[in-house]
């Protein structure tokens, strides 16, 4: 919790930055520094397990691995909508690895909407608006996609497959 604190402090100072600033809590107990990821695209996604697209789990995995080294994809489990992850982030951990065998990163529950949201979800809401992009967190599995130099350069629905032709248009 208290490395969860000090992240979400020092992540509200550098909304203005770069997606690069931003180094998370992840569900492991380390942390997920995104500076690490420059040179790839990055795709955010925020999860939930009791959700009707809590599927795309096995595509975004698929995608992953498919694309690895050239791709990351990071899970943002969040209790927004429909209370559809109440679980602790070591039961979220487990429900992805046991039913989804997920090996991207995953970050600690945060929400991504409304007065608490999570610092880095404030940067890519604002990010999509100054870009005129659709801010895909209307539900659970909304995602983010940022080039190789952590500009953001496409939005997808939460209803958009992993594996469609409209993320995948990107990634070829």
């Amino acid at each position: 919790m208290k490395t969860l604190l000090i992240s979400l402090l020092l992540s509200a100072t550098l909304t203005g930055g770069s997606i690069y600033d931003f180094n998370v809590p992840a569900l492991d107990g380390t942390s997920i520094d995104f500076s690490k990821y420059k040179g790839q695209k990055i795709m955010i996604v925020n999860t939930a397990s009791f959700c009707g697209n809590t599927h795309q789990y096995k595509d975004l995995e698929a995608l992953y691995e498919k694309y690895k080294g050239k791709l990351v994809i990071v899970g943002f489990p969040a209790n927004n909508f429909g209370a559809q992850e109440p679980g602790s982030n070591g039961e979220i951990k487990e429900f992805c690895t046991k039913n989804y065998g997920v090996t991207f990163p995953m970050a600690e529950k945060v929400s991504v909407k409304g007065d608490d949201i999570a610092p880095i979800y404030k940067y890519l809401s604002e990010q999509a608006a100054a870009k005129g992009f659709a801010d895909p967190v209307k539900w659970n599995f909304g995602k983010f996609l940022l080039d190789e130099n952590g500009n953001l350069i496409a939005t997808f629905s939460p209803k958009t497959e992993p594996m469609s032709d409209e993320v995948l248009k990107y990634l070829n």
